[in-house]
């Protein structure tokens, strides 16, 4: 005789099973676990998606990784610290994590976003986080440090050694292609100083919005600074390069 075939409860615990092996944490509530994975499309209402859990993963992600910097990188100072932070907090960053951890197998959605080919980047961004909140409300701020410490720390590491995030004007130009399908210009704003040591001031252009200014002792080097700027204004960041 065959057995029953499995009801959708059983499948449904056993993708959470198959979840909690990847990202190395056990739920002892399984309705957290299900409400980071639930997005507004899949949900009854809005209050039962992952968006609040989202909100509160966005900031204990944020300081687990400035206390993280802070205690590796000792004879850093503010400025390289904020710039490391928020190249591995990035969007971009934890739609990467997300991927990897593969989590769109597990994403509860509503029928017009199973319909795409492939998942957008910001709703895997959104899910890293709402795990990361989950985890904290289940198992406390340790448990959450862990997660982030195992998944963030290669990132941290290659951020630091200068291997992602140095070269602003490609990160620039990847975010504003598949966001607003164009590419960034660069406006040579000003120019002061003796021609054997010019210094230049260049602001990067996206469509009709220009973003703050920045100066630097070569055009390539005041483009980077320039792009660095926009990318932190579109993230809702102060811009690391001042006009001065």
């Amino acid at each position: 005789m065959s057995a029953d075939p499995p009801n959708s409860s059983d499948i449904q615990d056993s993708l959470l099973e198959k979840l909690q092996g990847r990202v190395g944490y056990e739920f002892r509530d399984k309705a957290l676990l299900l409400s980071a994975l639930t997005h507004a499309s899949g949900a009854e209402h809005r209050l039962a998606s992952n968006e609040r859990l989202e909100f509160l993963g966005d900031a204990i992600l944020g300081a687990v990784v400035c206390e993280i910097l802070f205690h590796r990188f000792p004879d850093f100072l503010e400025g390289e610290l904020t710039r490391l932070k928020s190249i591995v907090v990035s969007r971009q960053t934890c739609a990467k994590l997300s991927e990897a951890l593969g989590m769109e197998e597990f994403l509860i959605l509503g029928k017009g976003m199973t319909t795409h080919p492939s998942i957008p980047p910001s709703l895997l961004a959104d899910v890293y986080e709402s795990l990361v909140a989950a985890i904290y409300l289940d198992g406390g701020s340790e448990a959450a440090g862990r997660f982030i410490a195992a998944t963030m720390g290669p990132e941290i590491d290659l951020a630091s050694e200068g291997e992602i995030g140095s070269n602003y004007k490609s990160l620039l130009q990847q975010f504003s292609q598949r966001e607003y399908g164009t590419t960034p210009t660069y406006q040579l704003l000003d120019e002061k100083g003796p021609d054997h040591s010019k210094c230049f001031q260049v602001a990067a252009q996206i469509g009709a919005q220009r973003y703050q200014p920045a100066w630097g002792r070569n055009k390539k080097e005041a483009e980077q600074r320039a792009a660095r700027n926009a990318l932190n204004q579109l993230a809702g960041e102060p811009p690391t390069f001042t006009q001065e």
